[in-house]
């Protein structure tokens, strides 16, 4: 794809995004960048969310570092003089609403003359459905596009890890329960059709243990000891920094970590499914 070719993408907003040539300086939100890098596309700069600090979170880093990639801190308190600086062509955030970009406000872009890419991650989207769009930006981006191999990290790759949990997950029959803890005396629990990774789970045939009743779109909260009355015999606990890791509670289950804003590619997908089906065969 030649740099001097007009480029043209239509977002998950509905947005058509062009420009006079394909961007080649993206800055983006961290999940979306670690995704972007996974599938070829290394981006100049990630910021991140409201959940951040100014140091990028090891959870959310996927193959961020050892690319070297810069890290902004978080989105909402960006110096823009340094945002022009770095030159984008491009910000690539995510949006959970189809409305807006999550981490970044979109003025930001519109002072520095840049589109602004905007990808679902919710759950109007299944899982493949939102790695599909992550491939067809990086492709537009400049990507090889895929080329069947079972390379690792492929979709080909992804789709022998899935195999291989569908089987282990028919043959144990465990309930998994998704959290992420909020302090010792408080915790959110998943509510697995919220979350297209965990809808794919039971798509597979993991049994998801559900909360129950109660507020909360995405999670319902209470205390640990609600979360040991759902008996889970593995528990998938959210392993970023801002979260509480349940050590000390919840004895005698087993537990895994997963980080709720895994990169939408194949790779960290394929990496998620082999990590629990390797937890639900132990």
């Amino acid at each position: 794809m030649s740099g001097t070719q007009a480029w043209g993408f239509t977002d998950d907003r509905g947005t058509e995004l062009v420009a006079a040539r394909v961007p080649r300086r993206v800055i983006a939100y961290v999940r979306a960048g670690a995704a972007l890098c996974d599938l070829g596309v290394t981006p100049v700069a990630v910021y991140g969310s409201g959940h951040d600090g100014e140091v990028l979170d090891p959870a959310k880093e996927g193959g961020l570092t050892a690319a070297a990639v810069t890290y902004l801190g978080p989105g909402r308190v960006l110096d823009e003089v340094l945002l022009r600086e770095l030159r984008p062509d491009v910000i690539v955030d995510v949006t959970y609403d189809g409305k807006s970009p999550y981490a970044l406000d979109e003025a930001v872009a519109d002072r520095l003359g840049v589109p602004l890419v905007a990808l679902s991650v919710g759950n109007e989207l299944t899982l493949p459905a939102i790695l599909d769009r992550f491939g067809a930006l990086a492709v537009s981006l400049g990507a090889a596009p895929d080329d069947g191999t079972a390379a690792e990290g492929s979709p080909a790759d992804l789709r022998a890890a899935e195999d291989a949990l569908r089987e282990v997950a028919a043959r144990t029959g465990l309930g998994v329960l998704a959290l992420s803890g909020a302090g010792p005396d408080q915790v959110h629990l998943a509510r697995p059709l919220a979350w297209p990774e965990l809808a794919r789970l039971a798509e597979l045939g993991v049994r998801l243990v559900d909360p129950g009743p109660g507020p909360g779109a995405n999670w319902i909260t209470g205390d640990w000891g609600r979360a040991a009355e759902l008996g889970p015999d593995l528990v998938l606990f959210d392993s970023r920094a801002h979260a509480t890791a349940p050590d000390g509670v919840l004895s005698g289950v087993r537990r895994t970590p997963w980080n709720p804003e895994t990169p939408p590619s194949p790779a960290a997908y394929a990496r998620f499914f082999r990590t629990v089906a390797g937890a639900l065969g132990d």
